[in-house]
Parts: C-alpha cells; structure tokens; sequence
C-alpha cells in the first residue's frame, strides 16, 4: 500500500505541473468537460479514432490531455481502458504519451484498478512495445508506466509473462552509455545498502535500468533461468559497471542530497536492489571458468598419491593431526594450483603493502542458514543488507595475542569508542586503511569466506568438499606479521588443511582433550590453559611454504610466525585455512536418521492411521527411534565422524571406500541393535517437553527428505509435525501402557535394523546431498559475481 500511495502523490504532483498550462496557448482546442459528461470521453474519442487526419488527432489528444490534467475516476478510467491498445499504437507520439501515462495512472488508483489494468493483456503488450522506440518521450512514458504497474505483485508477475524484462534489458543496452553513476544518496533508511544511485543526464537509461532491476528481483528460479543466456551476461556486465563505480562510492562516503548539483537524477535504485540482481542473475550462470578438468585433485591439492590418501583416510582423518611437506621435485601442475590464486592477488614481494587495495575491493558474504535449502528465501531475509562493505567480526577480524595474558586483543575494540565494537560495523575506506596500520602493530588480518571472492579458491574448495563427501567447504586467509601470534590457542569444530603460501610459521598442536569430536554449531568449551601439559602433549610443525597442516576437529592449536630472517627477507607469514565443516545431515548419525526414515517410509502401507491409539504407538515409536539414534551419537565417535557415502558414491577408482562405508553402516545398525535404551529415549523426550523444547530440533532438517516424497508420492512419511506440538498431544496417551509402548518400540527397532538398506539409503541420502550442495553452489555464483568486477 505504501508503494501505491508513493506513487499516487507522485502523479498527483505531475497533474497538478499539467493543470499550470493553458491548452489555448498550444492552439488545441479546449474541450470543456464537466464532471456528468465524463463518461462521454470514450465515445468522443473512439469517433475520433474512426478517422485519420490532423483533426482527429488534435481531438484525441486534447481529450487525453483533458482527462490527465483532473482527478482520475474509476469508472471512466475503466472505459477508457479498452481503447488503450489502439491508442498506445497511435503513430502519434504524443497520443501514445499520454495513453502510456494515463494507464500509469489507472493503475495507481487502487489494488483493484491495478489487477484490472494489469489483466489486459492487449494493453501490456501494446506498452512494452514501445520501449525499443526511437521516439524517447514516448519510451520514458512508457517505463513511467511499467514502473506503476510494479507496484503490485500481480503487475511483476504479469510483466514477466510478457517479457518485458527481456525487452527492457535490450532497451538498456542500447542507451546505456548516455547515463554515468556519478554518486549515491541517503535514503529513507540510514542502512549503508540503502543509498541510492545518483546518475548524471539521461534520465531514459534509469527508468529502465530501474524496472529491469525490479523485475530481475521478483523472478523465481525458473524465470532467471528462461532469461537468455547471452543477453543475461551481457546485462550483467553493464550491472557491475555501476556496481564498481557505486562500491567505490559506498566506501568513501561520497554522497551527495537532493537538490545539489546540476543535471543531476537521483534514482530509486538502491546499493541492495543492485547487488540483488548481480546476484540473481549469477545463481544459473557457469561461473567456474578456471574449473581444472583433472580427476587427480587429492594430488594438486595436497601432493597426495593414491596410496598415500587412502592411508591418510584409514589412519589420520579425524584422528591425527599430521604435515604433508612440499617436494622440492613436485610438478609445475601440482605448484599451479595455489600459484595462480595468488597472482590474482599480486606478487609475493609487495604483498603486505597492497593489503588496503585488497580489501577494498571485498563485500560482506552474509551467513546463510546452514538448513537453507532455498536461495530466494535467504536473498529475502537479506536484501536490505546485500551489497554492503565487509563487516567487522564476521567477514574480517584484526586481532592479536597478547603474550602475557594468552588473550586475544581486538584492534577496532583498542581503536574506537566504547559500543563500537560491541555492534556489528561496517569498514569504511578509513577502518580499511588502518588495517595496514594494524598489521604494521603485530595484529593479523584473518578474512573469512574467501571462497566467495575469489573463483581460483571457489574451484579447490568446491573440489575439497567433493573429496571428503560434504555439499561445501570454507577457505580463510591469515596475514600474520614477523614475530606475532594472531588467534590464541583455540580448537575448531571442523576439521582444516593449514596451507602455507608465503613465509613460514611455527604451529603447536596438542592432545585432544577428550575422545570425541566436537560437533559444528555446539558451543565450544573455553579451554583451560593450565590442564595442558605444553611439554607432554604438545607437538610442534614449522610449516613453509607449500606445505600442508591438517588438523582434525577438536585439537587445540596456536601458530605464531618467527623474526625476520637472518638473510633479511620478510618474516611474515600468509596461509590458507580450508576447512571441511560437516552439516549434521551428513555426520554417521545424520545418514542413520536418514535410514530410519527411508525405512519408515516403506512401511507406509502397513501403519494404522496416527489418530487411532495402535497409530499413535507406531508413530511415537518411531519419533522415539530417531532420539535413541541422537543418545548414541552423543557418545559414540563414530556416530559423530563425517560420513563419505557422497565421495565413494562419486568415485569410480576408490573401491575401498565404498567398502569402509558400507562396513561403517553394518557397524552402527549393530549398535543401534544392541544399544538402544528405551526408558532413556523415553525421559528424554519427557524432559524436553517439560523444558518446552523441540527434541527433534537437531533433525529438523528431515523435512527436506518428506517434502520431496510428499511431493512424489503424496503422503506424508512422518504422519504429523516433526516439531514439537505433535508430540505434546500424543505423549501422554503413548505413556499411558508403557509395557505396551516398549513393545511395539523394540519391534519396530528389531525390523529396521534387520531389513534396513544400505543401497536404498544412499539414494535418498544423495539426493539431500544435492540440494544441500546446490543452494551452497548458487550462494557461492552469487557472492562470487559481486566480486569478479
């Protein structure tokens, strides 16, 4: 309601600036028309169009003029609309003029006018055909026109169906140069991503780079995906144009108010509507042109012989910590692979000094939801931040470890006022430049999400996680001065593959503090410096350059680089954390849940309906077999380890790992059979219901897997809400005969595990690992188009 109500004192201004002009000065004749003949005005001019001659024109358009200069009515308005067609064909300009402004008017009026305006197709397609026209004022009332139509959904999606988009990105294209970004403006947001464009001249160019823009961020998926190819790409490239010039703007503050300067448009297009569209419009696009079509990627990456990654997965993954030492005698395709990330950067020598020119060119990557299965959906929940400069803490952190206290120091929480740092900030051009001085100060500058800002990291990251059998892998960057420690002594929930690009630095990794493995998202624990025994259980790897660290999940670790070397070369030190983080989908336990539930599914035919009591005991059972699997998880190791179905399933040379998970798999049914405690599973469910938690919120993710099958089979494999409310109304009744419940519990267990599949699991659990991977894949085209400018 808001947009129309913008847009409706807008054209009232416009009326009222028409009203000023006398029709006697123009030597039209001057119709007088009172409000009870108004609705002679259709009639009138469709007389007038029964006749081609200078005349009739004049009539015409003194009656359109006429019509503009007062108060629109419904009614006639309604008249009028079915001689739209014709009148937006006129082969004159100036009655196609106003007929454009006058159905940008209509559908101003209300919701209803709008959906009636937007419903005739014949006036849609009249209008959109007159953008690519030589005759501009009719093309600039034309988009006037598109734009009002936007303001309501059903005006979006109409235009779409006629593609408009198309023609008004051609449109574009073609005028484009006559337009140049000069600045940005605040809007009615104070937000850094709701500054608004400001062009110079040719006002043409940004109405319809505006509508095109409106419409590219109200497609869904398949619309992005019927757009041309080559007419998206080239789109694009214009897009990021002004994204360049408007980034560069946003940093430095350069903004400019209403009013000031000469020949001057202030535009509606915000920094997120433009970094919106750059981002839609990559989600379909090939981005990995520097893919490398080698299957040999454990060796580039990690110098690994086929024999020496299969030790490396049987021995050490998530076990033990180890080094892979560069060979002096390693191939230049092997060297390639990093090599060329850092020539996008610049050359080894002059690396620290040209940190500010890197940084500057970087955007914020904000988090998407680690159950986000649907890219549109995250682009809702931040199109008012998209766009934005990198944020302090989440996208980059300047800190270092004080030596005496073993704490981290914050550089920006040392350098600024008192609540800036405790809220998230955006860097300006200022904050930029003193991280030169920071890391001149002993801090490291530590950047999280380089995958999403350089394609050479997006290609080995994306093949990282295809390796290890996970949708998605990370890389952060660590520029660490001579004689400095960056992070204290820490563990991470994920396991990371320290690569040593430049310089050298000492690394001591110690015993993990208990058995298990830390899970991604659980709260880590603060360690305790004091109950390590630096002497007994710590071990010590100085790395160089080209060499490769791997540290499992939940070994603490601390790094410090040394002095400047004796022969005087730099003593700084720059790595590469590419971390491997496993999703609880794709976890051992994760990949159990997903058995319960295929096998559950094929039971359907056999199962009372949930809402007879022996219904309520199956469905219960069932709920109660997924919590027993999440008791063992929590203790048992195995249950906790990253599952590799996913890379044995994409591997024709690695046999052996399809037989170490298919011997996994036999194992964990095992202990699921022997293991399982159903008084346990039982106050587990009782306590969370009590504490008014959801006890299936860990598994939340399993909708995906049952909306999928609902959609293909049309049932619901879960019988009612995987949440919380569901199992509140059926507790009680499930714990009425507890003998009864624990019997059809463990008869159900005593099947699932004697006739579950494994064959049958991969299938579905491949099928989660795709979408996973998929939206991850969009996310990172996305983020990655912000950045290839």
């Amino acid at each position: 309601m808001d947009i129309l109500q913008k847009k409706k004192k807008k054209r009232k201004e416009r009326n009222g600036e028409r009203k000023s002009h006398s029709h006697s000065d123009t030597g039209y004749t001057v119709i007088s028309v009172s409000e009870s003949n108004t609705r002679l005005f259709p009639l009138l001019m469709a007389a007038a169009l029964s006749r081609r001659n200078t005349n009739t024109n004049t009539v015409v358009k003194n009656c359109l003029s006429k019509f503009l200069s007062q108060p629109i009515q419904p009614h006639p308005a309604t008249c009028i609309l079915s001689l739209c067609p014709l009148l937006l064909r006129s082969e004159s300009p100036h009655i196609a003029t106003l007929t454009a402004q006058f159905v940008g008017a209509a559908s101003l009026l209300s919701f209803q006018m709008n959906h009636q305006v937007v419903s005739d197709s014949l006036t849609l397609k009249a209008l959109v055909s007159l953008l690519p026209t030589p005759r501009k004022a009719v093309s600039m009332a034309a988009c006037d026109a598109l734009l009002d139509l936007c303001s309501t959904c059903l005006g979006r999606q109409r235009l779409l169906h006629f593609s408009a988009l198309e023609t008004l990105m051609f449109a574009f294209l073609e005028v484009q140069r006559s337009s140049i970004l000069i600045s940005l403006s605040t809007g009615d947001d104070v937000n850094i991503s709701s500054l608004r464009i400001v062009f110079q001249k040719g006002k043409l160019p940004v109405l319809l780079l505006n509508a095109a823009i409106i419409l590219i961020n109200t497609c869904n998926i398949e619309q992005l995906r019927k757009i041309p190819s080559k007419l998206s790409e080239c789109f694009s490239v214009s897009l990021k144009e002004v994204w360049r010039e408007a980034h560069k703007k946003m940093l430095t503050g350069d903004l400019l108010v209403a009013g000031q300067g000469m020949n001057l448009y202030f535009s509606n297009i915000t920094i997120s509507n433009l970094a919106e569209s750059i981002f839609r419009l990559s989600i379909n696009a090939d981005h990995f042109t520097a893919l490398m079509y080698s299957n040999n990627y454990e060796r580039r990456i990690f110098w690994f012989s086929e024999g020496d990654f299969k030790h490396f997965i049987l021995s050490q993954w998530e076990v033990l910590p180890c080094v892979v030492r560069r060979s002096p005698s390693a191939s230049l395709e092997v060297d390639e692979i990093f090599t060329s990330f850092m020539q996008s950067l610049c050359v080894k020598d002059s690396f620290p000094s040209v940190l500010s020119s890197i940084l500057q060119d970087l955007t914020s990557c904000l988090p998407i939801d680690s159950d986000e299965l649907d890219i549109l959906n995250f682009l809702m929940e931040v199109r008012n931040k998209l766009g934005c400069p990198l944020i302090n803490e989440q996208d980059i952190r300047v800190l270092r470890t004080d030596n005496q206290l073993k704490q981290e120091v914050r550089f920006f929480q040392e350098n600024s006022g008192s609540c800036r740092a405790r809220t998230p900030h955006n860097l300006c051009l200022d904050d930029i430049l003193k991280c030169q001085e920071a890391y001149s100060d002993g801090y490291t500058v530590a950047l999280r999400g380089m995958e999403f800002r350089f394609e050479r990291l997006a290609v080995i990251v994306d093949r990282l996680a295809s390796i290890f059998g996970q949708p998605s892998a990370g890389a952060n960057m660590y520029l660490t001065p001579p004689n400095s420690q960056g992070l204290a002594r820490h563990y991470d929930d994920h396991c990371v593959f320290v690569c040593q690009i430049f310089g050298s630095k000492q690394w001591k990794i110690f015993s993990r503090p208990n058995g298990q493995l830390p899970r991604l998202y659980d709260p880590c624990n603060i360690l305790d410096n004091e109950t390590i025994d630096d002497a007994r259980d710590c071990h010590h790897f100085l790395l160089n350059e080209g060499d490769v660290l791997y540290i499992p999940r939940g070994f603490p670790h601390e790094a410090c680089t040394l002095y400047d070397k004796e022969d005087g070369s730099a003593g700084f030190s720059l790595h590469l954390t590419l971390g491997v983080e496993v999703e609880p989908p794709f976890e051992w336990e994760g990949f159990m849940h997903v058995a319960l539930f295929c096998w559950n599914c094929t039971q359907h035919h056999h199962r009372p309906s949930f809402k007879s009591s022996s219904g309520i005991l199956n469905v219960m059972s069932i709920r109660l077999l997924h919590i027993v699997i999440g008791l063992i998880g929590n203790s048992d190791p195995t249950f906790r380890k990253a599952c590799l179905v996913a890379a044995a399933s994409q591997s024709d040379t690695n046999s052996w790992l399809d037989l170490c998970q298919r011997t996994t798999f036999s194992i964990l049914i095992d202990k699921i059979s022997s293991e399982t405690r159903f008084s346990e599973a039982l106050k587990s469910v009782e306590v969370s219901i009590e504490r008014n938690e959801d006890p299936f919120q860990r598994i939340r993710w399993l909708r995906h897997l049952n909306q999928e099958r609902e959609n293909v089979e049309g049932h619901d494999c879960w019988d009612c809400d995987v949440g919380s409310t569901g199992i509140k109304d059926m507790f009680p009744v499930y714990v009425e005969d507890k003998e009864m419940a624990e019997s059809v519990f463990m008869d159900l267990k005593s099947k699932f595990c004697s006739e579950a599949s494994y064959d049958d699991v991969t299938s579905n659990y491949m099928r989660l690992h795709e979408k996973y991977k998929e939206v991850r894949k969009q996310y990172m085209k996305g983020m990655l188009s912000l950045h290839s400018v």
